[in-house]
């Protein structure tokens, strides 16, 4: 219990404080296809910026996001009544270390107990899986990403025509409140509630990691390009990059409903994992 609840406090400590490669990279190649001088000089003050959080070991952005788990739970682990626990004591110590801003407040008194506790909170998303390892995936997802997150509950005549014209219109409606350049999680399918599920889960992957499916990868690749078309960029301020990729999960639909969730995440990209092995070794990645 507390070596996972340390190596937690540790992947949570990297995940708000370092950008992963992959979404510097995607950043930096951002910057160079820029035409714009505002958007470049706007590209340039994010990377600068993440560089500093990096140094001083300071979180990335004011708004540390809220404090989400993905835990991929392989059935045979002897450790999976720790988990939940060793997740909340790291968050509230967390909280104190890094330190995270305390983001969970009470929606009937608008109490905020200071420690990122409460009920409901953190969100932890399982998933029972083969295997005895547990993978721990950490999503820190700010507000204004959040605000910024649609469902739309399409005919199924509208066909994946139709999840293209919803995905593009809701991303030109937001403009700049999520704070582009974003990645853009698209849930497909399910129903209401999982569709959502899968477009957060999306975000999960590395920066323009294509779908497995070449239909999916390719549609994940047209809608990139179709929302760079808007001329959003970064930050609402006009350019080429308003989003970094695009990333898409489905599940099958029932014949009458066509459900998409819409997931936007800013571009302070922030993941991290923890992995526990059934021997009780831990990982930390990101």
């Amino acid at each position: 219990m507390d070596r996972l609840k340390e190596a937690l406090v540790t992947a949570l400590t990297r995940a708000v404080t370092r950008l992963p490669d992959d979404v510097i990279a995607a950043l930096s190649r951002a910057r160079h296809n820029e035409d714009s001088p505002i958007a470049r000089q706007e590209l340039e003050t994010i990377l600068k910026n993440t560089a500093l959080a990096r140094d001083a070991g300071l979180p990335i952005c004011q708004d540390t996001g809220t404090p989400t788990f993905f835990v991929a739970a392989g059935a045979d682990s002897p450790h999976l009544g720790i988990i939940t626990p060793a997740i909340t004591r790291a968050v509230a110590e967390a909280t104190e270390r890094i330190p995270l801003r305390p983001n969970t407040v009470d929606p009937f008194t608008g109490d905020n107990p200071g420690n990122n506790l409460g009920q409901g909170i953190p969100l932890i998303d399982w998933e029972v899986v083969p295997g005895d390892a547990v993978k721990i995936a950490i999503l820190p997802k700010g507000g204004g990403s959040e605000n910024a997150c649609a469902l739309r509950l399409l005919r199924p005549s509208a066909g994946i025509a139709g999840v293209k014209r919803a995905v593009v219109e809701h991303i030109a409606a937001v403009k700049g409140l999520p704070c582009p350049p974003t990645i853009v999680g698209v849930g497909i399918g399910g129903g209401a509630d999982a569709a959502l599920r899968l477009g957060k889960r999306a975000l999960l992957r590395r920066v323009g990691e294509p779908h497995p499916e070449a239909r999916v990868a390719a549609l994940e690749q047209e809608l990139t390009a179709l929302l760079n078309e808007t001329g959003i960029g970064p930050m609402g301020l006009g350019g080429r990059a308003t989003v970094l990729a695009v990333h898409i999960e489905y599940a099958m639909r029932h014949p009458a409903s066509l459900p998409v969730g819409i997931v936007i995440q800013c571009w302070a990209d922030r993941r991290a994992v923890v992995l526990l092995r059934s021997d009780g070794r831990i990982e930390v990645e990101g």
